[in-house]
């Protein structure tokens, strides 16, 4: 089987999960008149990675078996949502590839709906609101081993209930003085249905709702009743909810509904290297570790967008990890994997030199001058007798048509630090003094005569001459081996370009208490870099591939033409290999 054929069949195995599975025999049972999924996310921070897993289920469950998804925000919490969260939110799952169905929707919006659920809740006899101080509530709350100790106030009448809810909806109590609980079982073993909190008092504005409301309806009570609201069928969360699931079902068995939502976990995204607690990717922006919630290290959407990654690799990635019931932890490798697949016929290239050295070719104007008679016929090029430049004309893409682009050839030129060495290791193909001849990218076979160092016996610069009969080829019995890539020192741009490794050092961040003990020092490295013209003009948020080097970005906020600014995407190549 091939590689292509390969990969394929794992994402088709991959789609073929549990829950696809449970949509699959409800569509063929017609339980339903059409599949409505969502993705609800609270707007307390930016979309992460493990947010892109649950968005791809979602939508992608919607969009196969002819449904809709609907994109709305549990907004349950003022004091840590904000416009700017659900703007980039918003943004984060169009740039994915996902339109959602119709308008956005909020909880917010389902305020007065949620409220009048609360009274039919009392009126019904099954909630209580509670006076107990919060320590009061937590100590009788009990334990895994021991059975809590019901509330004072648990036995109150209706009439006084909603006396008491009505004068927390009027402002009457202070934060932390009253809430409305759900009465169900302080002896149960699952510590969600010991009463639950599901209204409490909060005097704070709403950014959406403004000063109109004091008291807020808890996430685990709001959110099955918008699923509700919203015709949800099939809400799909992760494991971490599933000892919440009883009281979901609670909630919507006691309101009553004629097709209720079912909820169904599936494992989160974990993925090594990597940490997708927002408190704690909060703290990292809030301390100024890191220089924003899209800083290029960052796991959010956001900062991977400005990284480079592509959409395509993204739905790729979570294409290959699939969804179970099972928890495990992913290869970052595998991530880096699918974009570096994303990037292969879809960026240009060009050439850049990240550690330069000086090379100065000592017989340019006599070789060059005769270009014309020398150069093969696949070479395109002209000469600019004013500059002394020959600009060589070539494609963008060695096999996609991507146009072409002009590249200077000049008597002085940079190479990487890299492809010279005075005493090579092992193995070592590129340029040394016992293997001074190499072949510059599309141009002359380069022999070295002379390198020049300074007082630490570091090589500064390289004296060379070229082979004017090898311009774009070999002649017959001339073999050289090994091809370097080139800049010109006198019409190549300097430019910074950012090398990227892992923010965190740690393979798990998430079990080191400290999260700065957990950072990687070497994350980012800046580089003083030169570059062909070409990649200068083009505009921020283009991708190239640096011949030889990797796949890089310039950047969306930093970079222009007067100060050019890359971005490291991923390595040109990798080792792993997807099972």
């Amino acid at each position: 089987m091939s590689e292509h054929s390969s990969n394929n069949a794992q994402k088709d195995e991959a789609k073929n999960d549990f829950i696809r599975n449970i949509i699959r025999d409800d569509v063929n049972a017609q339980r339903y008149q059409q599949i409505v999924t969502r993705f609800p996310p609270e707007p307390n921070g930016y979309l992460h990675l493990g947010h892109v897993k649950s968005i791809c289920l979602n939508f992608g469950v919607a969009k196969e078996f002819g449904g809709v998804c609907n994109l709305r925000f549990d907004d349950t919490n003022p004091t840590a949502e904000k416009q700017d969260y659900i703007d980039n939110i918003k943004n984060d799952v169009q740039w994915l590839g996902f339109e959602w169905a119709g308008e956005a929707h909020h909880a917010s919006g389902y305020f007065d709906q949620l409220h009048a659920w609360a009274i039919q809740l009392i009126e019904q006899g099954d909630a209580y609101v509670d006076l107990q101080t919060p320590e009061q509530i937590k100590e009788n709350r009990g334990s895994f081993n021991e059975a809590g100790t019901p509330s004072p106030y648990r036995d109150a009448s209706v009439e006084e209930n909603l006396a008491l809810f009505n004068d927390m909806k009027d402002g009457k109590y202070a934060e932390g003085k009253a809430i409305l609980r759900a009465k169900i079982d302080m002896a149960s073993p699952n510590m969600n249905l010991r009463d639950p909190v599901i209204y409490r008092v909060m005097h704070q504005a709403h950014h959406q709702t403004g000063d109109k409301w004091c008291i807020y309806p808890m996430y685990d009570f709001a959110h099955p009743l918008s699923d509700a609201l919203e015709g949800i069928t099939h809400s799909l969360c992760t494991l971490e909810f599933e000892d919440h699931r009883p009281f979901y079902d609670w909630v919507i068995e006691k309101i009553g509904f004629d097709v209720p939502p079912h909820q169904y976990e599936f494992s989160r995204l974990n993925v090594d290297h990597t940490l997708t607690s927002k408190r704690k990717l909060k703290q990292l922006v809030d301390e100024g570790i890191v220089s924003g919630w899209n800083d290029p290290r960052m796991p959010t959407v956001a900062g991977m967008r400005r990284r480079g990654y592509t959409p395509e690799g993204l739905r790729d990635f979570c294409e290959r990890v699939g969804v179970t019931k099972a928890d495990s932890v992913v290869d970052f490798r595998l991530l880096e994997f699918s974009v570096r697949q994303s990037l292969e016929t879809t960026t240009g290239r060009g050439m850049a030199v990240l550690k330069p050295l000086k090379v100065t070719i000592t017989n340019f104007s006599e070789a060059v001058s005769s270009w014309e008679s020398q150069k093969a016929d696949s070479v395109n090029a002209r000469f600019d007798d004013a500059t002394q430049t020959l600009w060589l004309t070539q494609p963008n893409h060695p096999n996609v048509d991507m146009g072409e682009r002009e590249i200077p050839f000049t008597e002085t030129l940079y190479i990487d630090q890299g492809d010279y060495e005075i005493e090579p290791p092992a193995g070592y193909k590129r340029l040394s003094p016992e293997k001074p001849e190499i072949r510059l990218r599309n141009t002359y076979v380069l022999a070295v005569t002379e390198h020049i160092t300074d007082e630490n016996g570091n090589v500064v610069e390289l004296k060379a001459t070229i082979d004017p009969t090898t311009l774009g080829n070999n002649p017959e019995g001339r073999k050289v081996k090994g091809v370097i890539h080139w800049v010109s020192a006198s019409q190549g741009v300097p430019a910074t370009v950012r090398m990227y490794e892992q923010l965190f050092s740690a393979e798990d961040p998430s079990s080191v208490a400290d999260v700065y003990q957990a950072l990687n020092p070497n994350s980012l490295t800046e580089l003083n870099a030169v570059v062909e013209p070409s990649l200068v003009n083009a505009d921020a948020g283009t991708r190239f591939q640096f011949e030889r080097e990797g796949y890089f970005i310039s950047d969306s906020e930093d970079h222009s033409t007067d100060k050019p600014v890359f971005n490291q995407i991923v390595s040109l190549r990798d080792s792993y290999k997807p099972a």
